[in-house]
């Protein structure tokens, strides 16, 4: 995939530019449906950090990358669970065959889903949630390409900022506070389980989840309870 810089830099000034969107949901499609036509991937989506900080489908440009957020989101695992923990760029040549997310890599063959790219999505410096695209077929993704796409995830905070800034967030304005009000803390909760058991973020992020899970709590008071007591609640 060749960019143009003149390109990129146009799709972000018109995008960025339209104003303060009436609804976040709508303005996060067009985000999405403008990012495949601009690099030429299969596919697009954005997904939000709920108050479990389990990243959840907001808008994809069709049904298989719907249904990649949404298998992510039930394994707990793949590029985009690892984009938003990490807040970093991840990537995948051919997600059917990776070996660092087995399960997903199973409910995906066969979907038309193999390369695939994530990064976060941030509200000032916090990671609030993901844009990911997809290829139907293998690839490896150049460093342009992440650079470019990780600029091109600049609009969709924009597009998040005005729409809190405009009261016009809906349902996502109470998760997307929570998100930045306990990052930080889940953070540092994630830290100490990956100390303590040796295990890798996304791993000790699962713990933190499936404990405020069990426990029908949020994940904010499960962390905040760890660094606490020392010890995750019991989980049934």
């Amino acid at each position: 995939m060749s960019i143009e810089r003149e390109a990129l830099a146009s799709s972000l000034q018109k995008l960025a530019g339209r104003g303060s969107p009436t609804s976040a949901v709508p303005a996060l499609q067009e985000v999405v449906s403008a990012c495949v036509d601009l690099f030429g991937v299969t596919g697009s989506g954005v997904m939000i950090a709920d108050e479990q900080n389990i990243t959840r489908f907001i808008a994809s440009s069709d049904v298989p990358g719907r249904f990649l957020e949404e298998a992510e989101s039930r394994t707990g695992q793949g590029v985009c669970t690892q984009a938003f923990v990490e807040s970093t760029v991840v990537r995948s040549s051919d997600l059917a065959a990776d070996p660092r997310w087995p399960e997903l890599a199973a409910a995906v063959t066969g979907r038309g889903i193999h390369a695939v790219l994530g990064v976060p999505i941030r509200m000032g410096a916090i990671s609030v949630g993901t844009l990911d695209v997809y290829r139907d077929h293998p690839h490896d993704w150049t460093e342009q390409e992440a650079r470019a796409l990780s600029r091109y995830a600049d609009v969709a905070e924009a597009t998040l900022t005005a729409a809190m800034e405009a009261h016009t967030a809906g349902e996502l304005a109470e998760q997307l506070q929570y998100a930045l009000d306990y990052r930080v803390v889940i953070e540092r909760a994630v830290g100490y389980l990956m100390a303590q058991g040796q295990v890798d973020s996304v791993t000790a992020f699962n713990r933190l989840r499936r404990a405020a899970r069990s426990n029908r709590t949020k994940i904010g008071q499960v962390a905040e309870q760890l660094l606490r007591d020392g010890r995750l609640p019991a989980t049934s």
